[in-house]
Formats: structure tokens, C-alpha cells, sequence
């Protein structure tokens, strides 16, 4: 048997290595990828992604080695597709997908080649001017004509199908267009996670497009719930409230008298005999307003005897004092007067009489203290019948007042006051 070099058993060696170190393996073509924009490309991805080219036949040798400890990977052998090459990470497959796809360029197309989509040239001005170059764009099937000086294609036309080799003059015929239908770069054919193997068509999904479905498949799941009348938490309160309206239209239709829908039945029964009314001319008269009781008119002279009637007593106390303060004030001009009448007296006289006005003064001097005395007294009294309670006041105004009548009667009696 021929001996395995070194470096083989080394590249093995690694690959194995790497799987065990990487969840995610993924197979990837290199064809038709230029070297130097395959440097560029893993200089951008250095750090995210491991990979590794090598011969079919040593990646081969090394997933049969680590098939035991990774179930299924074996499958990825079978997507060996032109210049195969293994990529090893821990992102997940979709990720990594978007990643390659964000990496590639666009570059133009080869003779020989696979059309990756359909390779369209589309209508408008081209920027050559009329010459031998119309029968070469005629002769990839184009149809053109001349505007303006140059010559313009006059309908959009496909010239290599999804899946075909691009022939030469399609090739050339979309350079000298400066049209790049290639993409170069890392194509993801599929990746192994835990077993399960994505493929290129399911990893290289269209997001929005993706975002699209999964709302619709939600709101048909929803409505076929709903319509089902199966509860989930979603739509419980809506089955809630169609299975209310249900009840309350069949307790309307047939007219069975409930306290939530008796206002319903009231309004649907008005509605009816409105129609009755006018279509069979039915006259009806209003009803009479209620006559509105009238409230007696109160007389301008019972209400005067109604105010004279509420004068508190706090006021007849307030008019007593007035009516004492009156007479004090008359008190005081009585002893002017006196006095007057003391300096015109002749001098024998005056002594003869001193000793009684004298003696007079002094009892005026007296009742006028005593009745100022008095006035402090109903003063207070004034005070007590404001703060107490009413059958206080009462009791205090009928003592008061008899007080003052007591009061006026021995001031009468003396010769003090005088009637008006």
C-alpha cells in the first residue's frame, strides 16, 4: 500500500478538528471566483467564519472519520457542487447565509457559464452610435432601431433563461452594455446544524417576503379559530362579544322580554307604530300638557308682618342702649346747665344753694356711673345671647328686657329720665 504523505493526514487532521470545534459546517462553491476578490472576501469575513480548501476526496475522508460524533453530517457529501470548499462557525444558518450573500459582487458574465437568473436587456437608448453594431444586437434576438443619433432597443428581451450556459456573443453583447448579471462570491450551498441540513433554497429566503407569510398564516390560524368558535386567548373576547350579539339579535327577533334588550323591543315597537300610524292614516291627538301648579302669591303686607315679626333681640337691646345713652346725654347737659346757673346766682345765694347742688352733682354723678355700669351690663348680655344657643337667647332677652323696663321704671321714678 502506498504510504499517506504527512501533510494529508495533517489537512485531515484540521478539518476534523474544526468540526468538533464548530456547530455550524457549511459547503460552499468557489467557481468562477477570482483570486483576488476571494482574498478581499476572506480578509472581510476573518473572525466570523473558518474556511477550508482542499481536495474532494481529503473532506471527504474526514466527515467519514467524525460521522460518529455527528449525526447525519455524512449528507453533506452529497453537495459537493464544482470547487467545493467547507466553512466552519457558531452563527446561525440563515446568518450566515445573509452574511455570504452581503458579500458578493457583481461581475459580468462568461461564455459558458450558468445564468443564475433570467439575463434580461432591457428597452431604452444604448450608447453606440449607428453602425455595424445593430446587426450584432439584432443577432441575440434584440429589436433596434435609431433615436437621436443612437441606437435604442425597442422591447425588453430576455437572452439567457435561469439555468442555461451564456453563450459568447450573449457574453460579449452584455459587457460592451456594461451589464454584470454574475454574482461573485461565497454561494452557500447548504449547512449542517445538529443534524439537520439546510439547503440554498431554504436558507437563501427572501425576509420580507418570509415576514409576508407568516402574517398571512397567522390571520388565517385566527380566523379559522374564530370561525370555529375555538378559544384561545387572542380571540376570547371577541367570541365573547359575537356570542352577545348573537343572543341579544335572536332575544330582538323573537322578542323575549330581558332587561338588556327591553330598550330595543321599546324602540323596534315605536318604529312599528309609527309605520302603522302613517300607513294607515291613523290621526292621533297630543296629549295635554299638566297644568302647572300655581303657588300663591304671598302679600307685600304679610311679608312686612313676617320681617317685623324676625327682629331678634339682640336689636331691642342694641335700640335700649340708644334710648339710655339718650338720657345719660341729657343727664350731662342738665349739669351744664346747672353749672351755668351756679356762676349767674348772686354770691349769698350761690353759697346757699352750693351745699344742694352740690349734693345733687353728686347724685347725678352717681346715677351716671350706675347707668354706665348698666350699659356694660347689657353690653355683655348683647354678647351672650350672640354666642349661645336659642332657647338661651330667649331666656336672656326676656331677663334683659325686664332688667332695662326695671331699670327705666326707677330712673322715671327718680326724676332722671323724663317721658318722651
Amino acid at each position: 500500500m502506498a504510504k499517506v504523505p504527512d501533510y494529508k493526514k495533517k489537512l485531515v487532521q484540521d478539518m476534523i478538528s474544526l468540526m468538533r470545534r464548530y456547530n455550524i459546517i457549511g459547503v460552499v462553491n468557489m467557481s468562477n471566483l477570482p483570486a483576488p476578490q476571494l482574498q478581499s472576501m476572506r480578509s472581510e469575513l476573518r473572525g466570523k467564519i473558518e474556511l477550508f480548501m482542499t481536495k474532494k476526496r481529503l473532506m471527504k475522508i474526514a466527515i467519514g472519520k467524525i460521522k460518529d460524533e455527528k449525526k447525519n453530517i455524512e449528507e453533506l457529501v452529497k453537495y459537493f457542487e464544482g470547487m467545493p470548499a467547507l466553512i466552519f462557525t457558531n452563527e446561525n444558518p440563515f446568518k450566515l447565509s445573509k452574511i455570504l450573500q452581503k458579500s458578493k459582487t457583481s461581475a459580468p458574465a462568461k461564455p459558458g457559464q450558468i445564468a443564475p437568473n433570467d439575463i434580461i436587456i432591457r428597452k431604452g437608448p444604448t450608447p453606440f452610435a449607428p453602425g455595424p453594431i445593430i446587426s450584432e444586437l439584432s443577432s441575440v434576438g434584440l429589436k433596434v432601431g435609431v433615436e437621436s443619433g443612437k441606437v435604442a432597443v425597442k422591447e425588453d428581451e430576455v437572452v439567457a433563461k435561469k439555468g442555461e450556459k451564456i453563450k459568447t456573443k450573449v457574453a460579449e453583447i452584455l459587457t460592451r452594455l456594461d451589464i454584470k448579471p454574475m454574482q461573485v462570491g461565497l454561494g452557500l450551498v447548504a449547512a449542517y446544524e445538529d443534524g439537520i441540513i439546510y439547503l440554498r433554497d431554504v436558507l437563501e429566503v427572501d425576509e420580507k417576503d418570509f415576514s409576508n407569510k407568516v402574517n398571512l398564516a397567522a390571520l388565517q390560524a385566527f380566523n379559522l379559530a374564530f370561525n370555529i368558535a375555538y378559544p384561545t386567548k387572542d380571540n376570547i373576547w371577541l367570541l365573547i362579544a359575537k356570542a352577545f350579539n348573537d343572543a341579544k339579535a335572536i332575544g330582538i327577533s323573537q322578542k323575549i322580554l330581558d332587561k338588556g334588550i327591553i330598550e330595543d323591543l321599546l324602540s323596534q315597537a315605536e318604529r312599528e307604530m309609527i309605520g302603522l300610524k302613517s300607513s294607515a292614516n291613523i290621526e292621533t291627538q297630543q296629549p295635554k300638557e299638566p297644568r302647572k301648579e300655581e303657588k300663591p302669591e304671598i302679600k307685600k303686607e304679610e311679608l312686612k308682618a313676617e320681617e317685623k315679626k324676625i327682629e331678634t333681640p339682640i336689636q331691642e337691646i342694641v335700640e335700649k342702649e340708644e334710648i339710655v345713652l339718650e338720657e345719660e346725654k341729657k343727664i350731662i347737659e342738665e349739669e351744664e346747665r346747672l353749672e351755668e346757673e351756679k356762676s349767674e346766682e348772686a354770691p349769698v345765694e350761690r353759697e346757699v344753694q352750693e351745699a344742694v347742688k352740690e349734693e345733687e352733682e353728686k347724685e347725678l354723678e352717681k346715677e351716671r356711673i350706675d347707668e354706665e355700669k348698666e350699659l356694660e351690663k347689657l353690653e355683655r348680655q348683647k354678647e351672650e345671647l350672640s354666642s349661645d344657643d336659642d332657647d338661651l337667647e330667649k331666656y336672656k332677652e326676656a331677663k334683659a328686657q325686664k332688667e332695662v323696663e326695671e331699670l327705666t321704671k326707677e330712673l322715671l321714678r327718680k326724676g332722671t329720665l323724663r317721658k318722651k
